[in-house]
């Protein structure tokens, strides 16, 4: 759609313009001829300010626009004659200058006219009043002479002013006066005392009355009032002093505000409280003022008129006034005339109802005159508030005037009837977009005008015709509802207007939006202070909707603080403090709806220190502590802590006495005696502590004997001859009063002897000396002062020194068990040699040598402690076949004894340990030598070796077993036979007669051919593992450039790598990736450099690349490059005859062609050429000789333009020495976890260099090389 849209909001504020748009009278295009219409008046009581000109509005419309005159106090109103008065253009309004006039000279009853040729509209009655601010008659006031008690009244009585001034009482300083339930101000200004007091007394009482319209405070001379007390008034029942008797009445208007006031004299002072006897008070239009001396009730109704009760009581008795209200009501609307437009031929009705009280009286007017005195009109009917015109005529158009009144007001409406024969046409503009929320009504326009009144039809999507009924509804003036929109009430709207004269349409977009909602709300938080407050609001809208994300604090903006920090989707708050507390509210507006969620923030901290500490109920052992808590800031306190503070024996060091719950402000505190305290509280709540309060006054209790005795009372020991007793000393809290000292008593246990004793003083132990060693005493300690002593102190055990064993342990006894463990036995020592606390036996033993070793080769001593008294211990991890001694010593608190005679005993024999080395030398294609070294540990008399081997094939399938048996003196083996280019493994291990030890493996690879193979330059090397994951980690070389590493590997993890570096280099290592399968692995490391020594190691590595087991690392040295020894298939007698049959053949072929050429003839093979020009059939180069390249079916490419070399052998390039060329071609050299597959694979070798077991015949263009 090309056609310019007008974007429309639709929601609820709409729905109010579109009532009132209904409500009010029908419009008429201003290009259409209609009579005036008043658009604009002043209001009906005009108070003026004499210092500013006077402007009294007119304004209207109408086609043509109309003309205005005004009349004043019923007359015209000559606005041309008088300079001081200006109507401004094209307006009725008027301005009139008063600049050195006096304004009452223009005071009056004002009306304008606005006429044109269709009719006269007439304003409202416009009274003009000059505002005025008469000053206070002067008078004289004598002093007011009262006795105490006694009510009284000051009268202001302002001048009448206009409007009424403001009343209030101040004094001299200007300060308003105080007022209360015994002082008030009446509605009238008097000031009222329902009793006065010797304060009352002053000589400054001023009424002061202020003028709203000229700014001006008019003030009543000083009122004095003398209180007396010569004979002051006794209490007394209320009554009333305004309004006066049991009863009154009053009058108010509806719309407007009823006052009801009484005022009430007694001793004590009376209280006001209001009652409607004939129903309940309008509580949402009631309020109490003056202190519930006045009742106000706004928007008076009829239902307000009734008895209204005001009772004043105090505590002698009670008074009632009853006021009754009558409600009266100028006219007011129920239905105001409204404009007609009529066709020519028809018919319409005016109505003018009003009510009120009492009922109005109606009359009407026509053009500003009244009916009655207007010409005749057969068309016109008038029924009281109704006229009925029938049957009208072009040129009857007119303005109708509806004037009711009553004794307090009037009401005034205009109301143009216009006869127009007028087209249909739309007023509202094409295009409309209406936008709404889902769920929400929507109200399309269709505002139209036409004479007959057009009717509306409307269309959806200019198809289907919308009839009124759910879920539309077409309004009277053509707007169309939709009562709950929803999405598929979107689209495109037609309205046609349409009458006799002609049919007129309009088409509006309708489009119904998602709501706003929040979908996570903000939720109540608690911080403490200084912290950080974060409250979410996350909004789902309409994305065709900018939303705006807006925050509130208590209903208002947030505070302009850098501490706010507002995000798209939440609300930050940092270093939160007490002023943030208060209600948070994030709104998400849209330009069509809106949505919003509250949450409170809360901040707490610790509580304030409680404040004003008493000491009360003194007592020499106690007294009692009050306090007044501090402010919980939020939290509520959980407890109180009563700390103390000793100044007579710890000055400056407060100690915890004692805690209370947290809704409790006393304590009761018991007390020792002799110390001077002080008392502080700390509140505690949720957040923490408070700040200690602030410390009490200083409180001392009188001395007093100890109460308690020293703790922790103990008797030992340090010596052989002597008895320390020690304690834990008495705070100087608990010494009770000045002189503390310790009474010390002791004896020895089970001896009849008196108890010897010692004071000492400022001391926690006591040493007895000339003790018998370690004897039993009974100890006890008692603490004295200069008031008397503690209580009977408790006797407690302890025992002299200890000393060294005299003796060792007796009948020592070995009982071998077997060639690692023996038991030891012996006789326990006597208790008096003991001379201490038994603690145990110490074993002390050593291997002096092997039973197979002539010389003696003592090894470290180890100690064994069997603790108590045992009899028996085990020694365990014996080495068998060997000679031990030992000798055993008891253990006492004091120290070791002296050691039992050495005793010595044998191990038998046992199974050897692991042979020290095995090693794989001179490796060939079916022999090898193996090379072992004897146990370390032979744990008895070796009786041979044991060889295992066996076969392991490509897929790691192990092979039969062949064993060997070896005598104890052997050390080497050459094993024949075997298969060449196959891996083996070998086990091997140790005998004595007690059986076989444990078993050390190898592997070892023979070789393909030795043409290619060098010898290691140096041995294998076993090389044990940092770690249980590898085992059997071996290296070979392999050729000039190659080496193979060999491992077991045990570990869980995957991730194996061989790393390599150049010994003494510092780059980093070499890293290549090998499957980590458990058991045996191979691999073989490729291009390494001729003459270089390399440090190899294989590691395992987890996800993060981080080394977790790694093997020791290999040094392998690779040989100088050297001529291959490999057998020259040149020197062969059957490969000489066979290249020479070959060379000849090719020779007689070659002398043909060469004919056949000098000849101009054509061979087959050059025919084919031109035929085909195959691009990898190359002609041989003129320059060098050389054929070009040959491709058979078997894929094997010779180099190009290859040379023989001079020596008559094929040189390698750089790849040939990788084993890829001993292998089954260039792929598939290693499996999947990376080893080596030509090792165990038993395929047939393809290449002609090997020379046995060659399937393939040799390539023509290689031999011919090889041949010339």
């Amino acid at each position: 759609m090309d056609r310019k849209r007008k974007w429309v909001l639709n929601s609820g504020a709409l729905l109010v313009i579109f009532l009132g748009r209904m409500t009010t009278g029908l419009e008429v295009p201003l290009d259409l001829p209609q009579p005036p219409t008043i658009t604009h008046q002043s209001s009906k009581d005009f108070i003026i300010d004499p210092r500013e000109n006077i402007l009294i509005y007119c304004e209207a419309k109408g086609k043509p626009h109309p003309s205005f005159s005004w009349t004043r106090n019923g007359t015209h109103f000559d606005v041309e004659k008088d300079s001081k008065v200006l109507m401004k253009p094209s307006s009725g309004t008027l301005v009139i200058d008063i600049s050195g006039e006096k304004a009452e000279a223009y005071e009056g009853i004002y009306q304008c006219t606005a006429r044109n040729e269709h009719g006269t509209a007439v304003s409202n009655n416009i009274v003009i009043r000059q505002s005025r601010s008469p000053l206070w008659s002067k008078e004289r006031k004598e002093a007011i002479m009262v006795q105490v008690g006694v009510s009284l009244v000051l009268q202001c009585r302002p001048p009448a002013g206009l409007p009424p001034p403001i009343i209030f009482w101040m004094d001299n300083n200007f300060q308003r006066l105080p007022q209360n339930t015994r002082v008030s101000q009446a509605l009238n200004g008097d000031l009222y005392f329902s009793n006065v007091l010797l304060d009352d007394t002053r000589n400054d009482y001023i009424c002061y009355a202020r003028f709203p319209h000229t700014q001006t405070i008019q003030q009543k001379q000083p009122i004095t009032v003398k209180v007396l007390d010569n004979s002051p008034s006794g209490e007394r029942r209320p009554s009333f002093m305004a309004p006066p008797g049991r009863s009154s009445t009053q009058m108010a208007l509806r719309g407007g505000v009823l006052e009801l006031e009484c005022i009430a004299e007694g001793l004590p002072t009376p209280e006001v409280s209001w009652y409607k006897e004939s129903g309940d008070l309008p509580s949402s239009r009631m309020s109490f003022h003056n202190f519930q001396k006045t009742l106000k009730i706004a928007d008076v109704m009829e239902a307000d008129a009734g008895d209204y009760r005001c009772t004043a009581k105090n505590s002698l008795g009670s008074a009632h006034h009853i006021i009754k209200v009558n409600v009266k009501a100028a006219p007011f609307w129920i239905s105001a005339p409204r404009n007609l437009i009529l066709a020519p031929k028809e018919t319409g009705i005016l109505t003018c109802r009003v009510s009120g009280d009492p009922k109005p009286q109606i009359a009407w007017s026509v053009n500003g005159v009244p009916i009655e005195d207007s010409p005749k009109d057969m068309s016109r009917k008038v029924e009281d508030a109704t006229v009925i015109l029938s049957d009208v005529q072009t040129g009857s158009s007119a303005v109708y005037q509806c004037n009711a009144s009553n004794e307090f007001g009037y009401l005034l409406a205009n109301a143009f009837v216009n006869v127009l024969a007028e087209a249909p046409r739309v007023l509202t503009p094409p295009n409309n977009v209406y936008q709404v929320i889902t769920n929400n009504p929507a109200f399309l326009d269709c505002a139209s005008f036409g004479s007959p009144i057009p009717t509306i039809t409307w269309f959806k999507d200019s198809q289907t015709s919308i009839l009124n009924r759910d879920p539309y509804v077409i309004h009277n003036n053509g707007t169309l509802e939709i009562n709950v929109a929803q999405s598929l009430n979107s689209g495109k709207y037609t309205c046609i207007a349409s009458n006799n004269l002609g049919t007129r349409e309009n088409h509006v977009y309708l489009e119904v939006k998602e709501p706003t909602r929040i979908l996570a709300q903000p939720e109540y938080m608690v911080v403490q202070r200084n912290r950080k407050a974060v409250f979410e609001c996350k909004v789902k809208h309409d994305p065709t909707l900018i939303p705006t994300m807006n925050w509130l604090k208590d209903n208002g903006e947030l505070p302009d603080d850098e501490r706010f920090l507002v995000d798209t989707d939440s609300l930050t708050i940092n270093d939160v403090t007490e002023e943030d507390e208060g209600t948070y509210t994030c709104v998400m507006n849209t330009t069509l709806d809106q949505d919003s969620a509250s949450a409170m923030l809360t901040v707490v901290e610790e509580p304030d220190p409680p404040t004003d500490l008493e000491l009360t109920d003194q007592r020499e052992r106690s007294v009692q502590l009050t306090w007044i808590p501090g402010d919980e800031h939020n939290s509520p306190t959980q407890k109180f802590l009563v700390q103390y503070e000793d100044l007579l024996h710890q000055a400056g060091v407060w100690h915890n006495l004692t805690e209370e719950e947290g809704t409790k402000t006393t304590a009761h505190l018991d007390l020792s005696p002799y110390a001077y305290y002080s008392f502080r509280v700390l509140a505690v709540n949720h957040v923490g502590y408070s700040r200690p309060s602030q410390p009490s006054r200083q409180y001392r209790t009188n001395p007093a004997a100890p109460d308690v005795n020293p703790t922790d009372v103990h008797g030992v020991g340090t010596e052989h001859n002597n008895l320390v007793i020690s304690w834990k000393e008495l705070t100087g809290l608990q010494s009770n009063g000045p002189g503390l000292q310790y009474k010390v008593n002791w004896r020895q246990k089970d001896v009849e002897e008196d108890w010897s004793s010692e004071t000492v003083a400022n001391a926690s132990k006591y040493v007895v000396s000339g003790t018998p060693t370690f004897v039993p005493y009974e100890v006890k300690v008692q603490a004295v002062n200069d008031y008397g002593n503690g209580p009977a102190p408790e006797a407690v055990e302890g025992y002299s020194g200890e000393d060294v064993p005299m003796s060792a342990p007796e009948s020592v006894q070995v009982l071998v068990q077997n060639g690692t463990l023996a038991e030891v036995h012996w006789e326990p020592v006597l208790t008096s040699v003991v001379r201490g606390r038994l603690q145990g036996y110490k074993v002390s033993y050593w291997r002096e040598r092997s039973l197979h070793q002539a010389e003696a080769q003592q090894e470290e001593q180890q100690v064994l402690a069997f603790s108590g008294n045992r009899t028996d211990g085990r020694l365990p991890g014996l080495k068998p076949y060997s000679l031990y001694t030992l000798n055993i010593r008891v253990v006492n608190g004091k120290g070791e004894g002296p050691p039992s005679p050495n005793h010595n005993f044998e191990t038998p024999e046992g199974v050897p340990g692991p042979p020290s080395f095995l090693r794989i030398k001179n490796t060939n294609m079916d022999s090898l030598t193996l090379e072992w070294g004897p146990p370390q540990d032979n744990n008895g008399r070796l009786t041979g070796y044991t060889l295992k081997y066996q076969p392991v094939n490509s897929s790691n399938e192990l092979g039969p077993v062949e064993e060997m048996m070896f005598p104890a003196n052997e050390t080497t083996v050459i094993l024949s036979d075997l298969k060449y280019s196959t891996r083996y493994k070998f086990y091997f291990n140790a005998k004595t007669i007690k059986g076989s030890g444990p078993t050390i493996t190898e592997e070892a690879v023979t070789i393909m051919d030795e043409a290619f193979i060098q010898q290691p330059i140096v041995d294998v090397v076993k090389v044990h593992s940092i770690g249980p994951a590898f085992t059997n980690v071996n290296s070979s070389v392999v050729g000039e450039e190659g080496a193979v590493i060999s491992w077991e590997y045990f570990g869980p993890d995957k991730n194996v790598y061989v790393e390599y570096i150049v010994e003494n280099s510092k780059e980093d290592w070499t890293k290549e990736f090998v499957n980590g399968s458990s058991g045996s692995q191979t691999y073989l490391i490729k291009g390494l450099k001729p003459g270089t020594s390399y440090r190899v190691r294989v590691v395992v590595k987890d996800h993060s690349e981080a080394t977790i087991h790694s093997t020791e690392e290999l040094v392998i040295t690779l040989p100088e490059a050297m001529k291959s020894n490999q057998v020259d298939l040149a020197t062969q007698g059957w490969f000489i005859g066979l290249m020479c049959a070959i060379a000849l053949l090719i020779l007689v072929l070659l002398i043909i062609c060469f004919i056949k050429r000098n000849k101009g003839g054509k061979y087959p093979v050059k025919e084919k050429e031109d035929a085909h020009h195959d691009p990898e059939i190359q002609p041989m180069k003129d320059d060098d000789g050389t054929f070009g390249e040959y491709s058979d079916t078997e894929d094997h490419k010779p180099l190009k333009g290859s040379r023989t070399p001079s020596n008559g052998t094929v040189k390698r390039d750089d790849s040939d020495d990788s084993l890829v060329d001993y292998g089954e071609g260039g792929d598939g050299q290693f499996n999947e976890d990376g080893s080596f597959i030509g090792q165990y694979s038993g395929k047939k070798e393809k290449d002609t260099h090997e020379g046995n077991e060659s399937s393939e015949a040799p390539s023509p263009v290689n031999a011919m090389n090889s041949f010339v």
